[in-house]
């Protein structure tokens, strides 16, 4: 590719959205928690769990489960 030349759609790489980190976080074996999700993402615990209730299980219908395991407190995983 040229020096000024802009990048077309196939050289660019995908773009990793907050939305898709949170998904990729939960889709883990092991899940994540509402500080590892705030870490990685930079938002707000509240923002964390509006975006799993609204945009993950009301507009894309993911089945997100958690439980409450002693050393990590509650974990969230998205059911396959």
């Amino acid at each position: 590719m040229a020096k000024n030349s802009t990048p077309t759609t196939a050289d660019a790489a995908p773009r990793q959205t907050k939305q898709q980190i949170m998904i990729d976080l939960l889709r883990r074996p092991e899940g994540a928690g509402i500080e590892e999700i705030t870490a990685a993402t930079g938002w707000q615990s509240h923002t964390v769990r509006g975006a799993m209730s609204g945009a993950l299980k009301k507009k894309l219908g993911l089945d997100i489960t958690s439980e409450k395991i002693e050393e990590r407190g509650r974990v969230y995983r998205i059911e396959r």
